[in-house]
Formats: C-alpha cells, sequence, structure tokens
C-alpha cells in the first residue's frame, strides 16, 4: 500500500453531493411520517368518538 503525503490527501475531493436519489429518499421519508401520523391521529379521533368498524 502506497502512503500519500498530506497535501495529497487535503486536495482529495469526496462524492458526497445532493443528487435526486438523496431528495427522493428523504421526501418518501417525510411522507412516511406524515401519513403515520394521520393514520394515527384519525384513528386517536374515531376511538373517542366511539366511531369504530365491526370486523
Amino acid at each position: 500500500m502506497k502512503k500519500i503525503n498530506e497535501d495529497k490527501m487535503k486536495s482529495i475531493k469526496a462524492g458526497a453531493g445532493i443528487t435526486g436519489t438523496l431528495i427522493n429518499s428523504i421526501l418518501r421519508a417525510v411522507n412516511i411520517f406524515s401519513d403515520a401520523g394521520r393514520y394515527f391521529g384519525s384513528s386517536i379521533r374515531r376511538i373517542f368518538s366511539k366511531n369504530l368498524c365491526r370486523f
């Protein structure tokens, strides 16, 4: 394995950037949490109003 000096190490550019895949995954996570909150709130409202479906 070849050793790299400090100057070359500082000039290395990483590939971390904002891509379409990253934005899409963040938006999907926000959408999942939003839907979960909506379903949770709806179920609490139905429980307190005693408006439940019978199976």
